[in-house]
C-alpha cells in the first residue's frame, strides 16, 4: 500500500490554465473520489498522476519515488500505476485470461499474476471468453483484473462505469469498490456522480475550476459542504433566506438551529429536502401543496410557504393533504450572504 502526494500542481493546454495549483493526498489503501462537473480539470489532474502528461509545476510523489517534479517526470510505463478508462478499451480480438495478462512480464506470468486479479475479480470460467461474449460489468471488471494485475501502487479510474445502463452501474460501482478493498489498492475514481463517489469512496475531494475546493468523508461532504455551489454539486439543496444570530436562524420554514461556527446576519441556510418532515397540527409551518409525485421510496411533493416555493421529500407513508405543517428535522449549514 502507498500513499500518494499531490503538491501545488500547475497545468496549461495552450493559453487556458486547467490547475492552478491543486493539493491532494491520497492515504494508502484509501479509496478518493475526485468529484466535480465538466471541465473542472479532474480528468487533466488523474492525467497527470498517470504520467500521461507532463505538468508545468508542482510535484507528485507515489511512496518514496517522485514522479513528477521541476525537471523530472517519469514515464507513464514506468510509474507502476493501473489504469482503467471510460469504455475499459480491452482488445476484442484476446480472451479475458489475455486481456488481464497483457503488458504483463514472463516473470509476472509465471508468478500466475494474471489468474491472481481472475480470481480477485470474479472471473474465474469466463478465462476463454472474448469481450463479446460477456457482458458490460464483466467487461468492467476485465478491465480492473488487467490494471491490478502487475501488482500498481495505485489505481486510477476514468469515470469507468459511464457506458453501463444506471442499475447494472451502481452494482457494478458497489463491486468495483469492494474488490479494490480487497485487494488493499490505493486508487482514485474521477466521477461527476455524487452517489458513485459516496457510495465508494473513503474521501471526496471536489474540484470546480481547477482547484480542490473541499475534501472531505462524504457524510462530512453531504452534510457541511464548504458553499451552496458544492451544496448542489454533492445533492439536492434547500436554499432559504435567512437572519442568524447565536447558532439560529429566522427562516420562512420558522427558526432553523444551525451547524457550529455559524456566521450572523444575512445568511443562506442550507437543508437537504429529507430534512423538511410533517409536525403535528399547530407546530409546524403551514404550506400548501401544489403537486405531488410518488417516487415508490418516497414522495417528491412542491410547497408554497406565503410567496416561496419548495421541493421537499416526504415519506412514502406520508399522507399529502392539500395543506400540510411542516418543520425542519437537525441542523442547517449556513452560508454568508453576499
Amino acid at each position: 500500500m502507498t500513499e500518494l502526494r499531490v503538491e501545488k500542481i500547475r497545468k496549461s493546454h495552450g493559453s487556458n490554465a486547467v490547475l492552478h495549483g491543486v493539493d491532494l493526498t491520497v492515504p494508502s489503501g484509501a479509496i478518493v473520489a475526485l468529484l466535480g462537473a465538466s471541465g473542472c480539470g479532474k480528468t487533466t489532474l488523474l492525467r497527470l498522476i498517470a504520467g500521461f502528461e507532463a505538468a508545468d509545476a508542482g510535484t507528485i510523489t507515489l511512496g518514496t519515488r517522485q514522479l513528477e517534479a521541476p525537471g523530472v517526470h517519469i514515464p507513464a510505463e514506468q510509474r507502476r500505476i493501473g489504469y482503467v478508462p471510460q469504455e475499459g478499451t480491452l482488445f476484442p480480438h484476446l480472451s479475458v485470461a489475455d486481456n488481464v495478462a497483457f503488458g504483463l512480464t514472463r516473470a509476472e506470468r509465471r508468478e500466475g499474476r494474471a489468474a491472481e486479479a481472475i480470481r480477485l475479480t470474479g472471473l474465474g470460467g469466463l478465462e476463454q471468453r472474448f469481450p463479446h461474449q460477456i457482458s458490460g460489468g464483466q467487461q468492467q471488471r476485465t478491465a480492473l483484473a488487467r490494471a491490478l494485475a502487475p501488482g500498481p501502487g495505485l489505481i486510477l479510474l476514468d469515470e469507468p462505469f459511464n457506458a453501463l445502463e444506471l442499475g447494472l452501474r451502481r452494482s457494478v460501482c458497489a463491486d468495483v469498490a469492494a474488490l479494490l478493498r480487497a485487494s488493499g489498492a490505493t486508487a482514485i475514481l474521477v466521477t461527476h456522480d455524487p452517489d458513485e463517489a459516496f457510495a465508494s469512496a473513503d474521501l471526496v475531494a471536489v474540484m470546480r475550476r481547477g482547484l480542490v475546493v473541499q475534501y472531505a468523508a462524504p457524510t462530512a461532504l453531504y452534510r457541511h459542504p464548504v458553499d451552496a455551489e458544492v451544496a448542489r454539486l454533492t445533492g439536492d439543496a434547500i436554499l432559504l433566506d435567512g437572519v442568524a444570530d447565536d447558532g439560529h436562524a429566522r427562516t420562512p420554514l420558522g427558526a432553523v438551529t444551525l451547524q457550529p461556527d455559524a456566521p450572523s446576519g444575512r445568511v443562506q441556510v442550507m437543508l437537504r429536502p429529507e430534512q423538511i418532515v410533517l409536525a403535528p397540527a399547530g407546530q409546524g409551518v403551514p404550506a400548501h401543496t401544489l403537486a405531488s409525485t410518488f417516487r415508490g421510496d418516497h414522495a417528491l411533493v412542491t410547497v408554497a410557504i406565503g410567496d416561496i416555493q419548495l421541493d421537499v421529500r416526504l415519506s412514502a407513508f406520508d399522507e399529502v393533504a392539500e395543506t400540510l405543517q411542516l418543520r425542519v428535522n437537525g441542523p442547517g449549514m449556513a452560508f454568508a450572504s453576499a
